[in-house]
């Protein structure tokens, strides 16, 4: 069979490549908070580029965006009645731990991607690689404490995942609308967007957020921190003067 020049150009054409990319902003890169902060949303605005417009169009992209909270080792223990009295018989201790952890997604993780992919890229609460500090302890151990860690950051709202918080504006924008808890951790936090097609990772981008109290209370958390020697003197001299004067005070004669 003959095929004409067109069909024949056609026939020997490549699919073309997509380079597909994420981009993320943030509207300011440092938040503000006082004492009486009680939670607010956090919203990220971002951008693909180069994708294909046909799976724009059809909704076929996905995108997962992460808050990290700063890192710190923590430690988990076990509470066993031994006598009649519960103790800690037993704990574990875990480096680099986000402190804070939200979750925005387009759908269900489950629905995105499989959970060896998360895992590959330590990506949602139930995915995270938790690194023991103590590597010969047995597995069975080491996954009853991480699963306790999670619990416990899930149940104090520092640990959360907003299903359809990521929304797309158009077949190339998107929205991502994540939780700060009332209890969000100061220090510098990361956001962090990865894209999907089809269940496979394509490519993530990354931007910082500092959240830090207000006025004098940011005075004072920065004393405690950078001279935490004499900020501990100063408390406890303050505390025995208050409580001089208090007796002074309201001493009866």
């Amino acid at each position: 069979m003959l095929l004409t020049s067109a069909q024949a150009q056609t026939a020997v054409q490549p699919e073309q490549a997509y380079a597909e990319n994420i981009q993320i902003g943030l509207s300011t890169d440092r938040i503000t908070i006082t004492t009486d902060f009680s939670g607010a949303d956090l919203t990220i605005f971002g951008a693909l580029n180069d994708v294909d417009p046909q799976f724009a169009r059809q909704n076929r992209y996905d995108v997962v965006v992460v808050l990290e909270g700063p890192a710190r080792p923590v430690v988990v223990r076990r509470k066993d009645r031994v006598l009649g009295m519960w103790i800690n018989t037993q704990s574990e201790t875990f480096v680099n731990v986000p402190i804070s952890y939200s979750v925005a997604t387009t759908r269900p993780l489950q629905d995105i991607a499989q959970p060896a992919t998360y895992q590959r890229l330590s990506l949602g609460a139930d995915y995270m690689y938790l690194q023991p500090r103590d590597r010969d302890a047995l597995p069975i151990t080491i996954e009853e404490f991480t699963a306790a860690l999670r619990e416990r950051k899930e149940t104090t709202g520092l640990y959360s995942e907003r299903i359809g918080g990521v929304q797309f504006l158009s077949p190339n924008l998107f929205r991502a609308t994540l939780e700060l808890a009332p209890n969000v951790p100061l220090g510098t936090h990361r956001a962090r967007a990865f894209l999907f097609k089809q269940g496979l990772f394509v490519r993530e981008t990354s931007a910082y957020l500092a959240i830090q109290k207000s006025g004098l209370e940011q005075s004072i958390y920065r004393a405690a921190h950078d001279y935490s020697l004499l900020y501990g003197i100063f408390a406890v001299a303050l505390a025995i003067v208050t409580g001089w004067l208090g007796r002074l005070i309201f001493s009866r004669d």
